[in-house]
């Protein structure tokens, strides 16, 4: 048997354009894009779920398909009547990406709706992930319900890993998200932020001042992320630079959200931090050379393999 990981959130309908009136559609989210990742990089012993909220319209049902046939699972998620998924579309300029998006009534919004079947959901689990998205998409009720079972989790013995991941236009205030994440990283084992994100909510001067931070939390092993420049290790109140793997960027969509997910496979797979970082830093520079959120397992693997 290999480890059981879960991943906790959105998965939303994708729209890439390569110009023009040309899109193409496909499924991804933060947290969606993370255990993509790791399902191409662990064994495939490994038990990979996503969990979640779908709705029972065709588009849902075709991401469930989608998710089965490349090997991941969706636990006890509930399947919503008349429901139905968020949708965004990438527009590029340059390699640079930004998006617009189609979400409020997302059937994922939903995901803690049964208290019992998310608890069922992370149960006996090698690791839980989510991110400040997955906090984000609920009601403060069902953060708590999701917060409890992530408790419940950690207890029964699994690590769970947390990527703040701040998006401004997702919280009513910086003081309601700031409070949540107190709460989430209470909970965390390792936290992977990003540099950006952070100090534009806590206004941090440096990585250190983050990573410290985050630390102080409870935080016992931490990545902080900075796209293509170094990224920060830090634990025991010592930290270490590890440089990027410099490309030619595409496309740098879910460059964050795979060098989690493949920082989390290689910690899982036995790594030490520092080869995991150097590890993740190789599969990134390998995503953002592939246009949308979902680049291919044989690129994945044959990148994380070195």
């Amino acid at each position: 048997m290999g480890p059981s990981v879960a991943s906790i959130g959105e998965c939303m309908l994708e729209l890439s354009g390569s110009g023009g009136d040309n899109w193409r559609m496909g499924f991804a989210g933060d947290t969606f894009n993370t255990l993509w990742t790791m399902r191409a990089l662990l064994p495939d012993t490994a038990a990979a779920d996503y969990v979640s909220a779908f709705g029972d319209d065709p588009f849902s049902a075709n991401q469930r398909g989608f998710m089965a046939e490349h090997g991941i699972g969706t636990a006890r998620s509930p399947v919503v009547a008349g429901a139905r998924p968020g949708l965004y579309a990438i527009t590029l300029s340059g390699a640079e990406r930004s998006f617009t998006y189609w979400r409020s009534d997302a059937a994922a919004r939903q995901l803690a709706s049964d208290p019992a079947a998310l608890g069922e959901s992370l149960a006996g689990r090698t690791l839980a992930y989510f991110s400040g998205i997955t906090l984000a998409i609920l009601e403060p009720d069902a953060r708590i319900v999701l917060f409890d079972a992530l408790k419940k989790a950690r207890a029964a013995g699994a690590l769970v890993a947390f990527d703040p991941n701040y998006r401004a236009r997702l919280w009513e205030s910086e003081a309601a998200a700031r409070e949540t994440f107190s709460e989430a990283l209470a909970l965390t084992n390792i936290a992977l932020p990003t540099f950006p994100d952070e100090q534009a909510l806590y206004g941090d001067a440096s990585m250190e001042a983050t990573a410290k931070r985050i630390e102080a939390a409870g935080v016992g092993e931490i990545v902080v992320k900075d796209g293509a420049e170094p990224a920060l290790l830090f634990g025991k109140g010592t930290g270490k630079l590890l440089p990027a793997v410099p490309t030619e960027a595409v496309d740098t969509t879910a460059a964050g959200d795979s060098f989690n997910g493949s920082y989390l496979a290689a910690r899982l797979l036995g790594d030490e931090p520092e080869a995991a970082v150097t590890r993740a830093h190789r599969v990134a520079s390998a995503v953002v050379r592939v246009r949308g959120a979902l680049a291919p397992f044989d690129v994945l693997r044959a990148v994380f393999a070195g």
